[in-house]
């Protein structure tokens, strides 16, 4: 049975077993949110809700049908933190950690597996890429754990308490999950802005991806260890990180317009800038809050849609269509605009193959949401339409970011969130892997012929 059973899965292509693995990620979580020690005395959780919890832990989204704060034990939050751990740091990299730990031999199978979980070209070099993944995430985590309790010392009466807030914020903010353990986000902390800071800081190290941080990484010691040799950062690197910072200051720019005679009218000048830095820096992929988003106008909701929908950057905890595939959608209209059938930046010149896949993406994308919307349109009527365009922009950028109509969706609206929340963590380069199977060689040709378009 066993044999029958390494062959079913050696026949399946490396996307489809990631989705495999992150379904059992699921199903185990499942199971841990049905342990009645994980919630607080007397509470019970429809089944339903059970799974929608457990997918949007699983995909690091954070959108949620209940009150953590109300619903969840101290031995619960633990339980979210370490599967947020899975989810955010990725269930092959984790995998890979525990081989490790075995002294198991890492194999050519398991290689594919990591490579096309972290968005990789190559299988080498993949081992080290996940031992430096760990390392940072982990040292990240820890340092505004600390930061934070010692910080929240000042609004919670032990250090016990202050602590599990500050430890919680601290891995909700890095894995990008938007989760909270106070009821009300980060609103508590609307005036502080160290505490803003902090998660801004570890918002963006989640969601800018772990290649650049590992390049960082390796400037820094290089410029230690042998500064007269110059460090040349990757094409990747600069797209993302000029892409990721241009959306950021972007976003801010356009909420503080908008708001700036509505709900920012009676605010001081560094009170709307924080308000509107965070709400744009949350939209990477985040999710949590320093307000309730009912009150602002509906066009910064929409623009907070669009931000939603382009997520964080590839091989990061963030969701979306991912903001190298909005940036290489962008280049080709520019560059296509001036006539130009090559796309040049930073002295490099892109792939087509990659060009084609960022517009294979975002059409699938589009579609995807289109068809979320109008399919909540019709079982949740109820809700407007502008909220159900930002539900689903949330669940899709595993952002978890919500108009409060999450808990009040049918059944069938709840499970339409989760499949695009799933969807959005295994990444749709993934899922069109998933679709497509195993890559088939063509056996011949047809004449090629132009046809009429635009």
């Amino acid at each position: 049975m066993w044999g029958k059973l390494r062959a079913w899965m050696e026949r399946l292509s490396p996307a489809q077993v990631i989705s495999g693995y992150y379904l059992l990620a699921v199903t185990i979580s499942i199971l841990l949110f049905s342990i009645p020690a994980v919630h607080k005395p007397g509470v019970k959780v429809s089944f339903i809700d059970t799974v929608f919890t457990a997918v949007s832990v699983v995909s690091d989204t954070g959108l949620m049908v209940f009150d953590i704060s109300k619903t969840f034990s101290t031995f619960g939050y633990f339980v979210i933190m370490i599967i947020l751990q899975f989810a955010g740091i990725g269930v092959m990299a984790i995998s890979t950690f525990f081989w490790m730990l075995m002294g198991r031999k890492i194999g050519l199978r398991e290689r594919q597996l990591i490579m096309v979980d972290n968005n990789q070209f190559a299988l080498s070099g993949l081992v080290l890429l996940v031992k430096e993944i760990l390392k940072i995430i982990f040292l990240i985590e820890l340092t505004g754990g600390i930061i934070l309790g010692l910080h929240f010392l000042k609004y919670y009466p032990t250090w016990s308490e202050a602590f599990l807030h500050g430890l919680f914020a601290s891995v909700s903010a890095t894995t990008n999950a938007g989760m909270d353990i106070t009821g009300e986000s980060l609103a508590p902390y609307a005036g502080d802005y160290f505490v803003q800071l902090i998660n801004i800081i570890q918002i963006i190290l989640g969601a800018i991806g772990f290649p650049v941080l590992i390049e960082v990484k390796e400037y820094f010691l290089r410029k230690k260890t042998d500064p007269g040799k110059p460090f040349r950062f990757s094409l990747f690197a600069k797209l993302t990180t000029s892409t990721y910072g241009i959306l950021l200051v972007l976003g801010t720019i356009l909420i503080f317009l908008i708001e700036f005679n509505h709900y920012f009218k009676d605010m001081t000048w560094h009170k709307s800038f924080f308000y509107a830095l965070f709400q744009a820096t949350t939209t990477r992929s985040a999710g949590i809050t320093t307000m309730d988003i009912n009150d602002f106008s509906m066009p910064t909701l929409l623009v907070m849609s669009i931000f939603m929908f382009i997520g964080g950057s590839p091989n990061s905890v963030g969701g979306g269509i991912r903001t190298t595939t909005f940036a290489l959608n962008m280049l080709f209209v520019y560059h296509f605009s001036r006539g130009n059938r090559d796309i040049k930046i930073f002295n490099r010149e892109l792939h087509p193959d990659d060009i084609l896949k960022s517009f294979a993406i975002t059409l699938l994308a589009i579609v995807m949401c289109f068809i979320s919307v109008v399919a909540l349109s019709i079982s949740d009527h109820q809700n407007n339409l502008i909220a159900i365009f930002f539900e689903v922009c949330s669940a899709f950028g595993t952002v978890g970011m919500s108009t409060g109509i999450t808990p009040e969706l049918s059944t069938f609206g709840k499970i339409d969130l989760m499949i695009l929340m799933f969807i959005g963590r295994i990444g749709l380069t993934s899922f069109i892997f998933i679709i497509r199977g195993n890559k088939k060689q063509s056996k011949f040709n047809y004449p090629k012929e132009r046809v009429i378009t635009g």
